[in-house]
């Protein structure tokens, strides 16, 4: 790799002593964060991490599926049909897996550890501070689209247990990583073997127009987003190599895409246009099987929404003490205090929005925009400014054609976060 000095003037953005300057999302903002020392493990040491190349494909793996699958049959009616959807997919494909090595690399370069602190070291203090703006916003969504889930499927659970009572309990991180599975295997059983009930809609061939292809990119989006959570991921490898972690992310999103793929084909090919924006809710009540997939939906939503929320308020707590200019030393008494009022607010407005909202394809169509940028737009500015950092003074073919790949990403992205969010707005919000 050649030589990068990116940002490594650490007074430049003053991150010494006010923890809020690069708040972690996996650590409390009211911890100091000392710049890395020359000693201190960098990511390409072998000892820098535990987890086995296999170990990192299933934990993508698990950061790439959860409740966005419930929305991917809709996906596939508003694109217009099975091959437009698994077109678009297969081509929103090479962007998701460069976006994840480009991460890596810039991880490599920069020496950080998580995604707003690479974004900040490498493109700088404004570009960190939209990341960190932008990630707010985004779980702050993420978390309205799993209260909706919850209201869209307890209802029909309850008419179950009520013909149905008893059951099981078991661990419940286990059982949400199973139950995603699990709601892919129901879709794809009762496509072959439907209820005679069920009725399905028209099954479109073709797209209406090319713009409703580019409707249904927020649901890719955000379920292929695992770009935040993936600069940890690598850094926690045992071989923290870009070289590797291509491998690691190419398998994870191939075993994403046959599930994503299985969910959306089945359930679109099952209720045709008709489908919900929540598939589950297209099945009869009466169904135990489906009672039991909604059951699983639900406890993963439960379980991911204290991350989500914790990962949203380290932000947030991030940005406010440095509008403040506090450091943390300082306000040590008021954040416990601070803390409680912040979650008691974040689940107060997530609630009553999703009380609302009503479903969770209006929800997915804004926040997918958001999980544009972090596939498309940062990673795209972070390879820009890597490769402009570098120290050379004859620039190779190869530079240009990296530097080039990051101004598309960033014009993609840039046209996916607009073209969606402007949807959003006028015909989902306004309508």
């Amino acid at each position: 790799m050649a030589q990068v000095s990116i940002n490594s003037d650490y007074s430049e953005w003053a991150s010494s002593t006010d923890a809020g300057e690069r708040a972690r999302l996996l650590q409390s903002p009211c911890v100091d964060v000392i710049p890395k020392m020359e000693g201190e493990a960098s990511p390409g040491d072998p000892d820098s991490g535990t987890t086995s190349t296999l170990g990192a494909v299933f934990i993508v793996v698990n950061a790439c599926l959860g409740a966005g699958l419930l929305n991917f049959p809709a996906a596939f009616s508003t694109a217009g049909g099975v091959a437009s959807g698994i077109a678009l997919q297969m081509g929103m494909l090479v962007f998701i897996i460069s976006g994840l090595v480009i991460l890596a690399y810039c991880s490599q370069a920069s020496n950080e550890r998580t995604y707003q602190e690479v974004v900040w070291a490498v493109c700088g203090k404004l570009t960190g501070v939209l990341c960190e703006v932008a990630i707010a916003v985004y779980t702050f969504g993420t978390c309205i689209a799993f209260l909706i889930i919850i209201g869209d499927q307890q209802d029909k659970i309850i008419a179950v247990m009520s013909k149905e009572p008893g059951g099981t309990s078991s661990s419940p991180c286990f059982l949400s990583v199973v139950g995603t599975w699990y709601v892919t295997t129901i879709i794809i059983i009762k496509y072959i073997w439907p209820d005679k009930e069920m009725c399905p809609g028209d099954i479109l061939t073709r797209p209406a127009s090319w713009m409703a292809v580019f409707n249904a990119m927020p649901t890719i989006c955000f379920g292929f987003q695992c770009h935040v959570s993936s600069v940890p991921v690598f850094n926690s490898m045992r071989q923290p190599e870009v070289k590797t972690w291509g491998g690691v992310v190419t398998a994870a999103m191939v075993i994403a895409l046959a599930v994503y793929m299985g969910t959306g084909i089945c359930g679109f090919l099952t209720f045709g246009a008709a489908v919900d924006p929540d598939v589950l809710r297209s099945y009869p009540s009466e169904d135990v099987a489906v009672a039991v997939a909604r059951a699983f939906i639900i406890l993963s939503v439960l379980t991911s929404y204290p991350i989500l929320h914790f990962c949203g308020r380290a932000v947030v707590e991030g940005l406010w003490l440095r509008y403040k200019g506090m450091p943390v030393e300082e306000d040590v008494d008021r954040e416990r205090r601070r803390r409680v009022l912040q979650t008691l607010v974040w689940f107060l407005l997530t609630l009553l929005l999703a009380l609302f909202i009503p479903d969770i394809g209006k929800v997915i169509s804004v926040i997918g925009g958001l999980a544009a940028c972090f596939i498309f737009i940062f990673p795209g500015l972070c390879l820009i400014q890597a490769k402009l950092s570098e120290m050379e003074e004859v620039k190779p073919a190869s530079w240009w054609a990296l530097v080039s790949y990051g101004v598309l990403l960033v014009t993609l992205g840039a046209f996916i976060f607009g073209q969606t969010t402007a949807n959003a707005i006028f015909v989902d919000l306004l309508a």
